[in-house]
């Protein structure tokens, strides 16, 4: 793991006020150090099983948008149709993907990760905390494989643990508003 983040990411770390701001930096910052075509974080409520992407960066207007301002209540049979989404529930580690389409079925749906997300390479990276899921970061590329370097998918566990409590504290806020 390495000593340091990259000080573009570091610096929105230990800078943004709020989790608002923290999420709305990082997404661009991630995209660009990983040189990936997406990259969008999910947000949950463990007990509601309520969620929303409502931060999303993409390279250009040619990639899909994963964005939803709005909560939903996550499908039931979700974790049946998605291991990835199952894994994550589990609190298992983050899954690296280096091509959805030569990937084990054991990893992911891959029909459903065509429908529903397009891409060909991705990290699914779990926000866990307390035996519970929290969110998914997740950075993706189109169009080609994507062999993620040990540097990066450290980056990307470093990110995770220290974006987590702000995660939490974003939904938490979120769910105080509308109690």
């Amino acid at each position: 793991m390495p000593d340091r983040l990259p000080d573009s990411i570091a610096s929105i770390l230990t800078t943004a006020a709020t989790p608002d701001a923290l999420f709305t930096a990082l997404m661009p910052a991630l995209g660009a150090y990983l040189e990936c075509d997406r990259c969008f974080l999910y947000l949950r409520e463990p007990s509601t099983h309520m969620g929303k992407v409502p931060f999303c960066w993409v390279r250009n207007a040619e990639m899909p948008m994963v964005y939803d301002e709005e909560w939903k209540l996550e499908p039931p049979s979700l974790p049946d149709r998605d291991p990835m989404f199952a894994a994550a529930l589990r609190t298992e580690p983050s899954v690296v993907v280096e091509d959805v389409e030569t990937a084990s079925p054991d990893t992911l749906n891959q029909q459903f990760e065509r429908e529903n997300f397009g891409h060909r390479a991705l990290i699914h990276a779990h926000l866990c905390h307390g035996g519970q899921l929290w969110g998914v970061l997740q950075p993706s590329v189109f169009g080609r494989p994507r062999q993620w370097t040990c540097a990066e998918q450290a980056t990307i566990a470093q990110v995770v643990q220290a974006i987590t409590p702000s995660a939490i504290a974003y939904v938490k806020a979120i769910k105080e508003l509308h109690d």
